[in-house]
């Protein structure tokens, strides 16, 4: 009688993972390398920068100072956030007595969206970080997630090397200091991108999630959810992906912006209690671009009397609302999918027609990563080593005019 032995088999599943995870390490590494060696770049010319003026020794450590050069990146907002994660939040209209101008309302930290101190409490929870080190922590991390999310949708439109030329825009764009700093900038863009390219793939359901939490983030992801509404609307009517699939995105997408503002409404007595705060505490609301032409018309003739004027960081802030009006019919010919084009004009329509700080503008702008394509498109006709000789060179600069103006000359 013979007996046959049962043969062992060696686990599939091992080198199927490993290989999976060599080939994502092939294909992402790269990418990541460069957006880190920009981004690391640019961070240390603005540390420089700070250091060699020494300005923040004398400010205010909640208005862009410190005893070191890099508390200004936990300064401004970022005070708010670390305030928020470490002590919740305190929905309330408080009146400021006898107040008659802009300012009427106290500020609180109801104008501040919860994901981002929300995730800076639990990484500090879990490694023991101090409010500054987990914010700073989750900024750097969402914004290589954002990075790869900006190649992943170049990458569509003009191959590897216009998303290697996206992501490396992404890291050297005006405004981009905030990127590793105290602030929710990053996270909110790697959510945008990946929303974005989850609709483009017709992965619905992610892409639902994914708008979810970036209402949570930011108010203006009423533009990202417009925009993955009227992508579910287009492919319900070509019949592409059944019904329920795109149904279930666009009722989900609105649920955590409209949540927010419902529960800090019903904290405050008002339901359009935070609307009210951002007008009375911050002079912040939309008056259909007044604010914006007042300053296009002014700054050209060297004239800074209007209101919360920051000459040299307006300056910049000029040239990136031109920038970016030069870059939209540029997107718009590449025929782009409704997504990208709604989330962008929309993005561009909220910024551009609100009272607001303008030496802002230059980050309320990040979110625009679509307007990035025409250009990438236009650089993967360049060699990798010239790319990365241009974004260099722009990533050094940026120390200045995408950190310095925005931290110590503005207000970001």
């Amino acid at each position: 009688m013979t007996v046959t032995m049962p043969r062992l088999r060696t686990p599939a599943a091992q080198p199927a993972s490993g290989s999976r995870l060599r080939a994502a390490a092939h294909r992402h590494g790269p990418v990541l390398a460069l957006f880190g060696a920009l981004k690391l770049a640019g961070f240390c010319s603005f540390m420089y920068l700070l250091s060699s003026a020494g300005d923040f020794r004398t400010k205010d450590p909640r208005f862009g100072g410190g005893a070191h050069a890099w508390d200004v990146l936990a300064t401004w907002d970022g005070w708010w956030y670390q305030q928020i994660a470490l002590h919740g939040y305190d929905p309330r209209l408080v009146p400021v007595p006898g107040a008659t101008g802009l300012i009427t309302l106290e500020g609180n930290s109801a104008a501040f969206f919860p994901l981002y101190p929300a995730l800076t409490r639990m990484v500090m929870a879990v490694t023991g970080l101090g409010s500054y080190g987990a914010g700073l922590l989750v900024s750097i991390l969402a914004s290589f997630a954002a990075a790869l999310g900006i190649y992943a949708v170049a990458e569509r439109f003009g191959g590897r090397r216009a998303g290697f030329a996206a992501a490396g825009l992404w890291a050297v764009w005006p405004g981009s200091g905030v990127e590793w700093a105290v602030y929710s900038d990053s996270l909110y863009v790697a959510l945008a991108a990946w929303t974005c390219h989850a609709v483009m793939t017709r992965r619905w359901l992610t892409a639902g999630v994914l708008a979810f939490a970036a209402g949570l983030n930011r108010p203006t992801a009423a533009a990202l959810i417009a925009g993955l509404g009227i992508a579910a609307l287009l492919s319900l009517r070509r019949s592409e992906d059944g019904v329920l699939r795109p149904l279930l995105a666009a009722a989900l997408a609105p649920l955590g912006l409209f949540g927010y503002l419902l529960w800090v409404g019903n904290r405050m007595g008002d339901l359009g209690g935070y609307f009210t705060l951002q007008s009375g505490a911050w002079a912040h609301e939309f008056d259909y671009g007044k604010q914006t032409l007042d300053v296009l018309s002014s700054v050209p003739v060297g004239k800074f009397d209007y209101l919360f004027a920051y000459p040299f960081a307006d300056v910049i802030s000029v040239g990136v609302i031109l920038l970016a009006c030069a870059l939209l019919p540029l997107l718009i010919r590449l025929r782009p999918p409704a997504v990208l084009i709604v989330y962008t004009v929309l993005t561009l329509v909220l910024v551009l027609g609100s009272q607001q700080i303008v030496a802002n503008i230059s980050r309320y702008l990040l979110p625009c990563f679509p307007l990035f394509l025409p250009l990438a498109v236009a650089m993967r006709r360049l060699s990798l080593p010239v790319q990365c000789t241009v974004l260099g060179i722009a990533a050094l600069a940026s120390g200045s005019y995408a950190g310095y103006a925005l931290f110590e000359l503005g207000v970001p």
